[in-house]
């Protein structure tokens, strides 16, 4: 996502993210060592006639809930687990953000809390232009709290396969094929997944061996890649897929604690992949084949399933090429099917 921080504006692009709360970008000063490569200047904050920073005793400090050092409010942030977890730390300040628009207007945000990062690290795949994340969450700090009250508690976002992602604020997701589920907001935004069928094959969902449904079952993060499902239910499911798929499997071992190996296909034996819809509590989500399996490389498909013994999320390889809108006034979430590189 693109937009603009500080007076006068310096782009900045971040990765929506709607597993976390807090916006942050990376910050002079940043030794090498200690900040990602991006393409653009790093944010100078010195620059900025209105960078405010906060105290440890301010309400904004509270809000984010961070931590304290030398009087200064601080966050320190971690994302993900295994080889390539990112992490982020830095001073909590506030700034004006400023956002592009459909009138051509731009909008500027003032105060709005963010992190300004001097000890990042992200994965090997990060886009080059990206220079922070742009927290989504249902948190206090984050962008959409903060900005609760001018867009009536609305949002949407478009993940392409490839390119920017991009946010619109205040609407709502409408039209033909507009499928919605109910939303239960903790500390993620929480849908209720009761199946996935595979084929003509409902497999209904199972968590640690319970056979009813848990209401909020599931939460949306769009920073993580693969859907995390149950390891017994997540084995079941590749076990049908599988046997759908007339081609030779191919088990991609992965050592990350916890979670489980993925199905893969080689490309040139040209699997045909089965229709798999992901069953929402009043919203029945049909996927593309890209939204099923990815190609991570050019020789191999890898599916976008993955079992582990933690948290169960929804992830964005699923979203991708969905116009996916948050109503978090009636609490409910909708899913529309487009192509995300038009929008």
């Amino acid at each position: 996502m693109h937009l603009s921080i500080g007076s006068p504006p310096v782009d900045i692009y971040g990765s929506v993210d709607t597993g976390s709360d807090l916006v942050w970008t990376q910050c002079e000063p940043c030794p090498q060592s200690q900040c990602f490569r991006q393409e653009a200047p790093l944010f100078d904050p010195k620059k900025s006639s209105t960078y405010n920073s906060i105290s440890c005793f301010s309400f904004q400090c509270v809000i984010a809930g961070t931590n304290c050092s030398e009087g200064d409010c601080i966050y320190s942030l971690a994302y993900g687990r295994g080889l390539h977890g990112s992490f982020s730390s830095g001073n909590i300040a506030t700034e004006t953000l400023t956002f592009g628009s459909t009138s051509g207007q731009p909008l500027e945000m003032p105060k709005i809390i963010f992190g300004c990062g001097h000890n990042n690290s992200e994965s090997p795949n990060t886009p080059s232009n990206q220079t922070g994340t742009i927290g989504l969450g249902p948190g206090s700090s984050s962008l959409i709290s903060q900005m609760a009250t001018s867009i009536a508690g609305k949002f949407s976002y478009c993940l392409p396969h490839q390119g920017s992602s991009t946010i619109n604020f205040g609407g709502i997701v409408a039209g033909a094929g507009v499928v919605s589920t109910p939303l239960i907001i903790r500390d993620h935004y929480y849908l209720t997944l009761e199946a996935i069928s595979v084929g003509n094959q409902r497999l209904e969902f199972v968590s640690g061996g319970k056979y009813f449904i848990d209401a909020g079952n599931i939460f949306v993060d769009t920073r993580v890649q693969r859907t995390l499902l149950p390891l017994e239910y997540n084995s079941n499911l590749t076990l049908v897929m599988s046997n759908m798929i007339r081609a030779q499997p191919i088990e991609i071992k992965i050592g990350e604690p916890g979670l489980s190996d993925i199905l893969c296909y080689n490309i040139s034996s040209q699997p045909e992949l089965p229709e798999v819809t992901i069953h929402f509590k009043g919203a029945d989500v049909k996927l593309s084949p890209s939204n099923i399996f990815q190609n991570i490389s050019d020789d191999l498909m890898c599916s976008a399933f993955r079992g582990g013994d933690a948290n169960t999320i929804y992830g964005n390889i699923m979203q991708t090429n969905f116009l996916i809108g948050y109503d978090i006034e009636q609490r409910t979430v909708s899913f529309k099917s487009t192509h995300c590189a038009n929008k």
